[in-house]
């Protein structure tokens, strides 16, 4: 029987893809991808000639199948996504729960992924916290942020540059102006950056400078009453 490989990829910096991930994508039967042009670019980066075959949020329920028969058949899968742990706001879990329903091995290599990070460099604690990833974007939105007013553990979040202004400012009625928070762009690239404050000096910082790249929001939990 073959083994599932979940592999972790860079989400900025090469140097931070591990010798562990390079050997496993070597050796691999077939390498699941994301999207195979953002990651031919890293397999011809590290001199990787191995099969890719397309495996993303639209396909997975279609393909799984597939490639859980190719694992009970002895081949050797990784799989990888654009960014960072496959499975953390990204495809993986179905692939994964379909494996282990059929008795496959999965291993999950250690490396990187933008919220870790984020967190520890946020100055709030980190000793416990909630990874809440992507808020819904229309329906439900403001409903989860509402469920969150009495969390007690720092937060976590991703967000695009396009609705970072429009999510702090969501915070801030919900959590209230002075909620210590911190938002981090371009982890791991060259102009990465954290805003540090509370809820209305980070607001203030974006509406005088325009967000751009991908975000991580780390935000304070409520103070135990």
């Amino acid at each position: 029987m073959g083994i599932l490989y979940i592999v972790p990829t860079p989400v900025g910096n090469m140097e931070d893809m591990t010798l562990r991930a390079i050997r496993v994508l070597k050796e691999a039967d077939v390498v699941l991808a994301e999207d195979t042009r953002t990651s031919g670019i890293l397999l011809k980066h590290f001199d990787i000639k191995n099969q890719l075959l397309s495996h993303h949020k639209f396909n997975e329920h279609g393909t799984s199948a597939g490639i859980v028969q190719r694992l009970l058949a002895g081949q050797t899968v990784a799989l990888i996504s654009d960014a960072g742990t496959p499975g953390i706001s990204d495809p993986g879990f179905f692939l994964v729960r379909e494996a282990v329903r059929a008795g496959v091995e999965v291993q999950t290599l250690p490396g990187a992924t933008a919220f870790v990070p984020a967190l520890v460099s946020s100055g709030l604690p980190c000793d416990r916290f909630c990874f809440e990833g992507f808020l819904p974007q229309k329906k439900g939105r403001q409903t989860k942020i509402q469920s969150l007013a009495s969390e007690e553990r720092t937060m976590i979040f991703y967000e695009s540059p396009y609705r970072v202004l429009k999510t702090l400012q969501q915070f801030s009625e919900v959590f209230g102006p002075e909620r210590q928070v911190s938002a981090c762009r371009e982890i791991s690239k060259v102009h990465e950056e954290s805003v540090r404050g509370t809820l209305a000096e980070v607001i203030s910082h974006f509406q005088e400078h325009e967000p751009r790249g991908e975000f991580v929001i780390v935000v304070a939990g409520c103070s135990a009453k």
